[in-house]
């Protein structure tokens, strides 16, 4: 499956956050996630972001497609999060 995640978060949390995510999807750009990814790894990443927020102070949304076909990104402005080769 393909997933869009976003979130808001405390700031003291923030960097636990963005490690978690990043052990399962691409950072796009602030507080902005995407990639394929497997149901059992879904369900692994919304365990650990449970585990890490408090849920009276912060805010996770997922966005899901059953694949990336029918999903399009157009971006305005620089693009944030592209990966780099490192040689």
């Amino acid at each position: 499956m393909f997933v869009i995640m976003v979130y808001d978060i405390k700031e003291k949390r923030v960097a636990k956050i963005l490690k978690i995510s990043r052990k399962y999807l691409t950072w796009i750009q602030n507080s902005v996630f995407e990639g394929d990814i497997t149901e059992a790894h879904f369900v692994k990443l919304k365990h650990e972001l449970k585990k890490a927020i408090k849920k009276e102070e912060d805010s996770v949304v997922f966005y899901t497609f059953r694949t990336k076909d029918y999903t399009s990104r157009e971006i305005l402005g620089i693009e944030k999060g592209k990966s780099e080769t490192i040689i």
